[in-house]
Parts: C-alpha cells; sequence; structure tokens
C-alpha cells in the first residue's frame, strides 16, 4: 500500500531512513546468529564418523540421527513461523536460539546413538524456528534498495559457519573425538542468545498489529542512529485480514509463488544434504586420507564465500529468478562431474565448483522467499517453504547412508549416489524458471490483499 500527504507506510520510513549503522549492526548480530546455525547443523556431517565408530553403527544409523535433527527443523519451522507471526519476531527467535543452545550442549553428552538422535531432534525444534526468522527480521528493517543482495551477504555467513565447522573438525576430531565438537557449537548459541538482547522488534510487524506509536519509536531510534531525520508523517498500516494459518499461502497471488519456493527448497536441500552430509565419506571412498579429506572439505567451505558474493552481485543485476534458475543448474551440471571424475585435482575441481554454486543458489532463495510474502504471513511462510527442505533433510541423510551402503558394500559406484542429487538440483531450476515471479526492487507487502495485487501486475 502507498500512503497520502502526512501519513507513510513502515516501508516508505525505511526507504527514507535508508541503510545505515542500524542495519550494519543487525546484519551482525543476524550473521552471528547463521554461524551459529549453520555449525550446529554442519558439524554433525563431521562428526558421523566418528560417531559410527564409537557406538559401532551402521551408516543407515548414522543417518537417523541426521535425519531427527531435520525432522526436528521440520516441526520447528513450521510452528515457530506460524506462532512468531503471532507473538512477534523478538520473542519467537529468542525462544528458538536458547532451545537449540541449551540442547545442542546436552547432545554433547549423549550415552548412546539413541539419545544422540533423540536429543538432536529437540535441537533440530530450536534450529528450525531461528533459521527462517532471521531472514524475517533482517528483511522487514531493509529498504527497498539492494535488499536482495543484503539479504544474500546475511546468508553468506552460512559459509562462514561451515568453514568453522570444518576447521573445528580438522582440530579436533581427530585427537578429542566428536564430542567437544558438538560442545562449541552449543556454547557459541549462547552467546548468540545473549547478543540478541538489544535488537529490537519488527516495526512492519507493530504497525499492522495496531501498535502504530510502538512501530514509529522504534523507526525514530533506528534514524537517530543511522544519523538521518526521523520520520514526522504518521504511519499507517493495512490491517490483518484473517487468522495466521498456512491456508493463506495458497490465495490467488500467492499460491504460484508457494507452489515454487516448496519445490524448489525441497530440491535444493535433498541435493545438498544428500551431499554434504556424506561429503566426508565420499572423499575417503575416492581414496583420499582422513587429513586431506578434512583439508578438501575446508577448500570446499572457503569456496562458498565467492559463490555467495557473486549471487549476491547478481541478484540485483539479472534479477532473483534469474540467478536462481541459473546456480541451479550449473550446481546439477558440477555435481554429475564431481561423481564422473577422476584423480585428486578434477575430483577437487568439481567440488569446489559445486560447492560455489550451490550456496549461491542457496543465498538467492533465502534472499528471495520472504519477498514473496506481506508481513502478516512473512514468518509463516518462510518457515513453510523451508520445512520443505527440512522434509528432504530428513529423508536425504537415510537415502544417502543407503546408498552409499550400497555403493561401497555391494560393488556399486558413487555415480548412482551423486547423480541422483544432481537431477534434484536441475529439477528445481527448472520449476524457478517456470514459476519465479521476480521481485527485483519491488517494495515489501505488509498483507495479503498488497502482495495479491503487486504479483498480478508482475504476472
Amino acid at each position: 500500500m502507498s500512503a497520502g500527504n502526512g501519513t507513510m507506510t513502515v516501508q516508505e520510513a525505511i526507504d527514507r531512513i535508508g541503510f545505515g549503522r542500524f542495519q550494519k549492526r543487525l546484519l551482525a548480530v543476524c550473521g552471528v546468529t547463521w554461524v551459529a546455525d549453520s555449525a550446529e547443523i554442519l558439524m554433525l556431517g563431521f562428526a558421523l564418523p566418528s560417531i559410527i565408530a564409537e557406538f559401532a553403527i551402521s551408516p543407515a544409523q548414522a543417518g537417523l540421527i541426521a535425519t531427527a535433527t531435520f525432522a526436528g527443523m521440520l516441526v520447528g519451522a513450521w510452528f515457530w513461523g506460524t506462532v512468531s507471526d503471532y507473538i512477534g519476531r523478538r520473542t519467537g527467535f529468542q525462544l528458538t536460539v536458547l532451545t537449540f543452545a541449551v540442547f545442542g550442549l546436552l547432545s554433547a553428552f549423549a550415552p548412546s546413538w539413541e539419545w544422540l538422535a533423540v536429543l538432536r531432534f529437540i535441537t533440530g525444534f530450536g534450529l528450525g524456528g531461528a533459521l527462517p526468522l532471521d531472514f524475517s527480521v533482517y528483511a522487514e528493517f531493509l529498504p527497498s534498495e539492494n535488499r536482495g543482495r543484503n539479504l544474500v551477504i546475511l546468508e553468506s555467513f552460512w559459509a562462514v559457519g561451515t568453514i568453522l565447522a570444518a576447521g573445528l573438525a580438522w582440530l579436533l576430531v581427530p585427537s578429542f573425538g566428536w564430542r567437544p565438537l558438538l560442545a562449541a557449537s552449543a556454547l557459541a548459541a549462547l552467546l548468540v542468545l545473549w547478543i540478541r538482547k538489544s535488537i529490537p522488534e519488527s516495526p512492519r510487524f507493530l504497525a499492522i498489529s495496531g501498535r502504530a506509536d510502538e512501530a514509529k519509536e522504534i523507526l525514530t531510534g533506528i534514524a537517530a542512529e543511522n544519523g538521518r531525520p526521523a520520520p514526522e508523517q504518521t504511519l499507517v498500516a493495512g490491517e490483518r485480514q484473517g487468522g495466521v494459518t498456512v491456508t493463506r499461502l495458497w490465495v490467488p497471488g500467492i499460491r504460484r509463488s508457494t507452489l515454487m519456493l516448496w519445490i524448489a527448497w525441497f530440491c535444493v536441500a535433498l541435493a545438498y544434504y544428500g551431499i554434504f552430509t556424506w561429503l566426508p565419506s565420499t572423499f575417503a571412498e575416492q581414496g583420499f586420507s582422513p587429513l586431506r579429506t578434512y583439508q578438501s572439505t575446508f577448500i570446499l567451505a572457503l569456496a562458498q564465500l565467492p559463490g555467495y558474493f557473486s549471487a549476491a552481485y547478481l541478484i540485483e543485476r539479472i534479477g532473483r529468478r534469474n540467478t536462481l534458475g541459473l546456480y541451479l543448474l550449473a550446481s546439477g551440471v558440477f555435481t554429475f562431474l564431481f561423481a564422473t571424475a577422476s584423480g585428486f585435482g578434477w575430483i577437487l575441481t568439481a567440488s569446489i565448483l559445486m560447492s560455489f554454486f550451490s550456496l549461491g543458489a542457496w543465498g538467492a532463495l533465502y534472499a528471495w522467499t520472504p519477498e514473496l510474502y506481506p508481513t502478516e504471513i512473512r514468518a509463516t511462510g518462510m518457515g513453510w517453504a523451508s520445512g520443505m527442505s527440512r522434509i528432504a533433510g530428513v529423508f536425504a541423510p537415510i537415502l544417502g547412508g543407503i546408498l552409499f551402503g550400497l555403493a561401497t558394500t555391494a560393488g556399486g559406484s558413487l555415480l548412482y549416489v551423486l547423480s541422483l542429487w544432481s537431477a534434484s538440483f536441475i529439477v528445481g531450476g527448472i520449476v524457478v524458471f517456470l514459476l519465479g515471479v521476480e521481485t527485483k526492487r519491488r517494495a515489501l507487502s505488509d498483507t495479503v490483499s498488497d502482495s495479491s495485487e503487486e504479483v498480478a501486475k508482475e504476472v
């Protein structure tokens, strides 16, 4: 919606305040959160070989531990996404971080693989809510100009967490085992909980909740921090038109984007988690020594950063749909080449390019998703879209474990395993090109009716 004389929308106020010190501080705070989240998820993949050895379990049983984490994330994403559209972003985020910090730490002391699976489920329940909320919060404080680029930059902190996870695994697991690795990530999450106390509630959420005076007070504080004039006009916002339910993601004007996002999130997650959960084991099967495996994984983590930055540049040049679609197709191609390559140099080159494009695709997807939903259902939309990736995450480790086991014990080939992930990337790319609605330079909507009208104009 647009405001008239003497009034302004929250989007207009944020656009006038611009990107400044507050948004940079928010980026740092959300970025630290994203580092801890990434490390918490990926450290389990690095720990799995040691967990298998300590508990004397099969790859399929180890896959169940990873699956428990994603099952918890699925429930958490759906639960916390919807709840946070009722209680607010700030409260929801604090509760989710507390959950994954406490139970992530407890998982480092699990006495059996069954207890580890239970504790990882509860850890995942917290993680599942923290991830979509982080992007909803950051998006709602950003001006329209370069919003997509800034959201991709936030996603790039995932690579920092990956680098941290790979580095800690390299240092800790060979000498001390997997338990200190999981404990280190949980302790970082407790630090995140303390840091997040300084971030205010989203003024967009306050405005559509009938608390415009509180929203204006927060915007005045942001303007002062950025060194810009405070907004003087009266804030106006659309009113909520109904309860926050998943059915509202399927109303005309929004359902096309919901269908595209659900398929894209599922496809990229199936491929990504299928590959990276078993990546250390895949390198080992290709003849890499334990030291070279950790070194190669660390190099792949470094390759993710330029992948993100290239996507951040392109997303404002060629748009969200083109960037995501192209990066997904490239991810599929280089995953297939990774499966067919031979020799250390070619294997490492193909895997680096696979990592580059797949993480750039994640960045574009995380940036695009909150732009496609209005404020009143943004956290719900992010939660349910990311929930599709958790469904994929439930199946990917088990499926990868079964296929990996067949490839290593029954004379099979890693080609069959990696080709499945390659196809998943490519299917996601095709769907993005067919159904995606471009949002470059479009203001965020606050209500479902506003969003439907804007999408109708685009299509």
